[in-house]
């Protein structure tokens, strides 16, 4: 082959390479009439990371114009480690990158913050906030090194340079991106009838918007601190009522389900562990005295617990106070009112057998005028006396009747008589009975 064949064919190799689509493609040339809009909305957690950056990818084999992240979160709930990541995707991405703290009344703070920070182009609505930066120790902007550990609204964000522009809504924000040549051109103008010109994003531009599928919603969901620690007391309560009322039915179904949630939720939020341990110690309480049938010292121990554990649960997360408050008092009306009450209802059917109780002899744990505590069988029950006779603490007592987890006793020998009975009996055989309760 000569010397002018080798050259003419290098020359139609580079001119067919260059003029490829593929290669005008990664030029930027050939990009998708496509704009991505992601969703982040509550913590940033695994999940919400992992969609982050599949989106990312996504965006870049795609070639789309740009990727918008609209942003409404209070932080992270995932290690540094992973947010860095996500970061330095964002940074290195093929596509820009943009970032806009939406819709009025959202937030932006920690982790998120520094999503913002980390956008090509960042925007938010009047009303929006951003800021805390100091509890993520990355951060990209000079500007936001001089920035005090405070949140900062709308246009007082854009003067202290956290963010870029001022965008009442998404469609303004990517005008805005634009304006600042960051995206090729994507709108129209029309003239008004006052003369003024009226821009919009362009017919042949397609706007996406991407959410998290359901089942991703639903353990992202359950991340959340007061999604699990209501998910928490849910699960215990209702497995304590199921412990109580025999087999596993709705109540346990419901307490298993909640509880492998709430498992996920405090495995992802930072929870103190001897925290959560007051709260199921709490639920131990409630059980002892439950069994007694007596609200008594394990009661207040278990709201002492409950409270305590409830307000340091979370470590750099917070609960509101209509959380708490919600969750407390729920939790208590349950355990102190409703369930003594489904449990009652359970034990009071014929159904459970328990007749074979009545004439078998108890024994006084404390003193009975008329209620008190019986031991039957090495374990305590909640007493009322047959016909208001006092029992001592350590007399012998016959169980008479059940009702519901309180039995019906009355004393081995010499109780007194019910006087609904006398008016049955004749007057003498009423001399008779009293004369045999004299002697």
């Amino acid at each position: 082959m000569s010397r002018l064949s080798v050259v003419s064919l290098i020359i139609c190799s580079t001119a067919f390479v260059f003029c490829s689509p593929s290669a005008g493609a990664h030029d930027g040339h050939e990009h998708s009439r496509e704009i991505q809009i992601v969703e982040v909305v509550g913590l940033l957690d695994p999940i919400e990371i992992d969609y982050i950056n599949l989106q990312l990818d996504n965006a870049q084999r795609n070639w789309a114009l740009a990727i918008v992240l609209q942003i409404n979160s209070p932080g992270g709930a995932a290690d540094q480690q992973a947010i860095e990541d996500l970061i330095e995707n964002m940074e290195g991405s093929l596509v820009p990158v943009g970032a806009w703290i939406g819709q009025s009344g959202a937030t932006a703070r920690g982790a998120a913050a520094h999503l913002v920070d980390a956008a090509d182009y960042s925007g938010i609505a009047p009303g929006s906030k951003i800021g805390d930066f100091d509890d993520f120790e990355r951060s990209n902007k000079s500007a936001t090194n001089q920035v005090e550990n405070t949140l900062r609204r709308g246009e007082e964000a854009v003067a202290a340079g956290l963010v870029d522009v001022m965008a009442p809504t998404l469609g303004e924000f990517l005008l805005a991106m634009e304006d600042a040549a960051l995206i090729e051109k994507i709108s129209t103008e029309l003239e008004r009838a006052d003369g003024l010109i009226q821009r919009s994003v362009a017919d042949d531009v397609r706007v996406t918007f991407n959410k998290l599928s359901l089942l991703d919603q639903l353990f992202h969901t359950a991340a959340s601190p007061a999604v699990a620690y209501l998910l928490l007391l849910v699960g215990m309560s209702m497995l304590l009522l199921d412990f109580f009322t025999g087999g596993i039915g709705v109540a346990g179904g419901v307490g298993c389900g909640s509880l492998l949630l709430a498992c996920y939720g405090l495995g992802v939020l930072d929870v103190r562990l001897w925290a959560l341990l007051v709260l199921i110690v709490a639920m131990f309480g409630f059980a002892i005295d439950l069994q007694t049938g007596v609200p008594r010292f394990w009661t207040v121990f278990g709201v002492s617990c409950l409270i305590i554990g409830s307000f340091q649960l979370f470590g750099s997360h917070s609960l509101s106070w209509l959380t708490l408050l919600g969750g407390i008092g729920l939790t208590l009306a349950f355990v102190l009112s409703g369930m003594p009450a489904l449990v009652r209802t359970r034990y009071g059917t014929s159904t459970l057998g328990r007749e074979w109780m009545i004439g078998q002899m108890a024994t006084a744990s404390t003193d009975l005028a008329p209620e008190g505590i019986v031991v039957f069988e090495q374990a305590q029950w909640r007493a009322r006396v047959n016909r208001l006779t006092p029992l001592k603490e350590g007399d012998s007592a016959r169980i008479v009747g059940l009702e519901g987890l309180v039995l019906e006793v009355e004393p081995e020998e010499g109780g007194a008589i019910d006087y609904r009975e006398m008016r049955t009996q004749p007057a003498s055989e009423v001399g008779v009975s009293e004369q045999e309760t004299h002697e």
